[in-house]
């Protein structure tokens, strides 16, 4: 799949999250672990949907921040309020499996070298509604710039 990639300016936002360090191999078997935490907290409060799960890699350790865009309802355990960043990103979407993530950051880093764009390193992906069939999947795909 072709990858986009558009330069942008985006807000900082509100973001629930529980914040964790792992590493590359252990952070699959973790994401839904995290995620799972989150959304047991939000029904705790009435919110069952409605909330779009973001991933947050603050750096390549990975220190990672899992959770979804919304306002904090009041919190518990080691669920937090956080925010995405503010700035200048290069974004683009993917669109279909989560297999093809990889590619679509890969095409963002590369669009950023030829074109003289500097990454400050932290990136996130924000991920659409639900869907069965994974040619309806799509996730946004943010890189912060220095």
């Amino acid at each position: 799949m072709d990858h986009v990639v558009e330069l942008i300016t985006v807000d900082a936002r509100p973001t629930v999250v529980v914040a964790a360090a792992t590493t590359w191999p252990e952070f699959p078997a973790l994401w839904k672990v995290l995620l799972d935490e989150v959304w047991g907290c939000l029904r705790a409060h009435g919110v069952d949907r409605g909330c779009p799960n973001v991933m947050l890699y603050l750096d390549n350790v990975p220190h990672v921040e899992v959770g979804v865009l919304a306002e904090p309802p009041p919190l518990t355990g080691r669920v937090v309020a956080s925010a995405l960043p503010a700035g200048t990103v290069a974004r683009t979407v993917h669109r279909g499996g989560y297999d093809g993530l990889g590619a679509a950051h890969q095409a963002v880093v590369r669009w950023c070298a030829e074109h003289g764009h500097r990454l400050a390193g932290p990136r996130w992906e924000v991920y659409g509604p639900h869907r069965d069939d994974p040619a309806e999947i799509e996730i946004e795909i943010y890189h912060l710039l220095g």
